[in-house]
């Protein structure tokens, strides 16, 4: 019983809402340094970009699980690349799951840095990893537990043991890394369409294309237009404060 009323003590306390953060212009122009750290250079995208496709792929299994498609399996890879595989009756479906890959990044960080300066910071950690901690469930390879159990570590341990404010400065900082993750993916996509065609098979836009007839382009520029959404909403707040302290 005591250990239940601790579980439930832990999780009142994770999913509250804090103080809303005062974070200065200048604790901003660190946390969007840190981001551009986790999300620029090639050596911490390399481990970074991991949790980008992580992410990437739980918005495909999200979307196929809403529509009714049953969820066989995720693979994660060191390589960056990542397959979540479903099974429907329904091409509509198909097609809705496809499409929710590369948004999804942008999304979840635009939420991150709401979060973060809303006080829900703390919050949005907890909830990331009892989400990954579901995706387990489905993971079909060890890369992919091994991914998912260091992104599991570095959201629960600042929910659970970092002060609001740190947490609410963690969810900005790993909200604007993500949305810079979201852009580096497109570029990508863009270069398989463009540059590296012999890869097509592997693009969402692709394989929605195939699914729909709808050119990839067109697929290409929503990705686009959802990314660059959840950028606007995330950065009028972010500039709010640069703008504060000029």
């Amino acid at each position: 019983m005591d250990g239940a009323a601790s579980v439930g003590n832990i999780l009142g306390s994770v999913f509250r809402h804090a103080d809303v953060p005062n974070i200065t212009w200048q604790e901003m122009l660190l946390s969007l340094a840190a981001a551009v750290v986790l999300s620029i250079p090639a050596r911490s995208w390399r481990y970074f970009g991991l949790i980008a496709t992580a992410t990437h792929e739980l918005g495909h299994a999200f979307a196929a699980v809403t529509t009714g498609q049953r969820l066989s399996g995720i693979r994660l890879r060191l390589d960056h690349s990542g397959t979540t595989t479903t099974y429907g009756r329904s091409r509509l479906a198909a097609a809705w799951s496809c499409f929710w890959g590369y948004p999804v990044p942008a999304l979840v960080g635009a939420v991150f840095v709401w979060c973060g300066l809303n006080g829900w910071g703390t919050a949005a950690m907890a909830a990331s990893a009892l989400v990954l901690a579901v995706s387990l469930l489905f993971l079909r390879n060890l890369a992919g537990f091994a991914i998912t159990a260091t992104a599991i570590a570095a959201t629960a341990l600042p929910a659970v043991l970092a002060p609001p404010a740190a947490a609410g400065h963690m969810a900005v900082i790993l909200g604007v890394a993500l949305l810079v993750a979201a852009v580096r993916d497109l570029l990508k996509l863009a270069q398989v369409h463009t540059r590296r065609r012999d890869r097509l098979a592997s693009s969402d836009a692709y394989l929605l294309y195939r699914a729909t007839a709808v050119p990839s382009a067109i697929w290409i520029m929503l990705f686009t237009l959802l990314v660059a959404g959840s950028w606007l909403a995330a950065w009028q707040p972010i500039s709010a404060i640069l703008l504060a302290g000029a």
